[in-house]
């Protein structure tokens, strides 16, 4: 299809119809009649020969074609909007890359690279975004970085680090290892959990046990959205979280957090930075995504092994 013959009409009409689920909603967004908003979308289907919608019951669905489509054209109406705002308000370089990055990895790490990224490039713009989530956060962005195993998607994606984790605790905790091996250690203590999206609360300690082939209880123990509430509570309350030992290198180190143990594994989660390839046609963003994958293998390669 050549570009001159693109239906732009028929795409704002689906775009809008396609957010709200229903032609009325789209038809009200856009201040046009639900009937206008009808034609447009069957003459976008007649022309791509397939289906956007599912109509059954008065109820609206996408397809997966719909779905395709529906991704493509909202961030290419948006990012057309942004522009012609920026150069309207003579603003045309202050565009704000939208960055996601997960909580914890966001306070330990990301936010002194951050000032290092505007001190390097003062023209650029990044508004930051944090969800607990795992995986891909179901907001609008330009880039994301996300604690997830690994998967194959559509979205060009780097890896940073994979996820090396071992128990870890408070000095004052630490003690009760003397004299134990780490079975007993953990028998013994208050197992901290970090929650992940659809999994039961004590998967990661689950998982580790098992690879470990350790035996002791995971039922209790509070459970956490993020690993630095986990890592502060362990800090100043007790109990054993199994936490990332590079993300904590810094607390490691100076010894707020102990390691009894020497039992770190790579857990099979990773930090990986994701973005769509049609995005990298923008500077800026191809700028922060080169940036970011040289600060972070800088960092992985100060850290021990």
């Amino acid at each position: 299809m050549n570009r001159r013959w693109l239906p732009l009409n028929a795409l704002r009409a689906f775009e809008a119809v396609g957010k709200h689920l229903s032609f009325t909603g789209g038809a009200a967004a856009l201040s046009v009649s639900q009937s206008a908003m009808s034609r447009h979308v069957s003459a976008l289907e007649a022309l791509l020969g397939k289906q956007l919608f599912e109509r059954d019951a008065g109820r609206l669905s996408l397809t997966l074609a719909g779905e395709e489509l529906l991704a493509v054209v909202g961030k290419s109406l948006e990012r057309i909007e942004q522009t012609m705002n920026a150069i309207r308000d003579e603003r045309v370089a202050a565009r704000a890359m939208r960055l996601h990055v997960p909580p914890s990895l966001l306070q330990q790490m990301v936010l002194p690279m951050l000032g290092e990224f505007r001190r390097e490039h003062p023209e650029f713009h990044v508004d930051v975004s944090s969800a607990t989530v795992t995986g891909l956060p179901q907001t609008e962005i330009d880039m994301a970085i996300v604690y997830d195993r690994p998967k194959v998607d559509d979205r060009i994606t780097d890896l940073l680090w994979m996820v090396r984790v071992a128990p870890l605790c408070s000095p004052q905790t630490a003690e009760g290892a003397q004299g134990c091996s780490l079975e007993e250690f953990l028998a013994a203590q208050e197992l901290l959990h970090l929650k992940l999206d659809g999994q039961p609360r004590d998967q990661l300690w689950s998982d580790y046990l098992q690879r470990n082939r350790l035996i002791a209880a995971t039922a209790g123990g509070l459970a956490f959205d993020t690993a630095i509430a986990s890592a502060k509570y362990a800090m100043t309350a007790g109990g054993v979280m199994l936490g990332d030992v590079d993300m904590f290198a810094a607390e490691i180190a100076v010894g707020q957090l102990v390691m009894p143990y020497d039992a770190v594994i790579e857990d099979g989660y990773g930090y990986y930075l994701k973005l769509h390839a049609d995005d990298l046609a923008d500077p800026a963003i191809a700028v922060l995504r080169s940036w970011l994958i040289a600060r972070f293998a800088a960092v992985r390669s100060s850290l021990p092994a």
